[in-house]
């Protein structure tokens, strides 16, 4: 998460976007909005937090038959949600949640800002300061900030993992869960899977900051207009998201096999292993991509409920500072 000035009021709200509008002979130059990194840092984070929030069920169902040899279906799923919710109670699908926080709203707000970073270094190193980054570069600037974010953050999507997995009686809390796994089996296994999980971030978030920003710039040398409607968002997300997931989906599934080894009686330790091993029992389609068609249905509910918040949360903050009722 520097360009056009076009591409950069496209993920702004309409009254940033009125603020920021300049004569077409102004806007090669690299504005920024008036919202500081901490501001920006704070509206990603929470928009992360919500649209996950959203989406917590589906995902912890996802990560289940991720990790289990039983085959996927849509009734399977819809089976094993309304089980949990006669034995457990309601709150039990949002089991894991918690840890789920912890990790979405710093690696959001890492990822989005240190994106920036890399677009502006890059820009600068390939000449094109100020301007829209070329294919390449903009690929590089996704998968950077991507990597960035996982690297910072990965122990805490063990721990979620963990507690979407297994029943509440083992891990009571996020603090619970490292502590038997650094006493049980070593402080090495809170990064058990990072290099599946690496291996798949770099095309992931590159194909999917790449994707979005692309059709934001087709959109915007289409219609003339500055920034897409929020439908229009929500479609360039969902299709960014599931290209990216759809590309980068058999790692994911390695990741959650590694990770969940310690619970699950598995002996997952490599990632050509835990392939061969995944496609030996379950097949290549049914194995590898174990569970993708769900990604398929929430994926573009957590871009558009992300990306909405996002903008509501940032187009508030603007006011307030217009407004006068906080300063940095």
């Amino acid at each position: 998460m520097a360009h056009t000035l076009n591409e950069h009021q496209s993920r702004l709200p309409v009254a940033q976007a009125t603020v920021l509008a300049l004569p077409p002979s102004s806007q090669t130059q690299d504005l920024r909005p008036r919202l500081s990194a901490l501001d920006t840092l704070l509206c990603g984070a929470f928009a992360g937090a919500v649209a996950k929030t959203v989406i917590a069920p589906l995902d912890r169902t996802k990560i289940i038959f991720q990790v289990s040899s039983k085959r996927f279906s849509a009734k399977e799923a819809f089976r094993l949600i309304y089980h949990s919710y006669m034995k457990d109670g309601l709150l039990s699908l949002w089991r894991g949640n918690s840890a789920t926080m912890v990790r979405v709203m710093p690696y959001a707000a890492i990822q989005f800002c240190s994106h920036e970073q890399y677009k502006r270094h890059l820009g600068g190193y390939f000449g094109y300061q100020g301007k829209a980054l070329p294919p390449v570069p903009r690929l590089m600037a996704g998968s950077l900030a991507g990597t960035t974010a996982v690297m910072l953050t990965y122990p805490l999507d063990m721990v979620r993992a963990r507690m979407a997995v297994t029943a509440k009686e083992m891990y009571s809390n996020i603090m619970h869960v490292f502590v038997r796994i650094s006493q049980e089996e070593g402080m090495r296994t809170l990064y058990r899977g990072f290099s599946p999980t690496i291996l798949g971030v770099i095309p992931y978030a590159g194909i999917t900051f790449f994707t979005y920003e692309t059709l934001k710039k087709l959109h915007t040398e289409k219609t003339k207009r500055s920034q897409p409607y929020p439908y229009e968002r929500l479609a360039f997300g969902a299709c960014a998201g599931l290209v990216g997931q759809s590309a980068s989906y058999p790692l994911d599934v390695v990741r959650r096999r590694m990770q969940t080894a310690g619970v699950t009686g598995s002996s997952y330790v490599t990632i050509l292993g835990t392939m061969r091993e995944i496609i030996t029992k379950e097949g290549f389609v049914h194995g590898l991509y174990k569970g993708l068609s769900m990604n398929w249905v929430k994926g573009p509910v957590a871009v558009g409920v992300s990306f909405t918040t996002f903008d509501i949360t940032q187009g508030l903050l603007f006011k307030l500072h217009q407004m006068r009722y906080f300063t940095h």
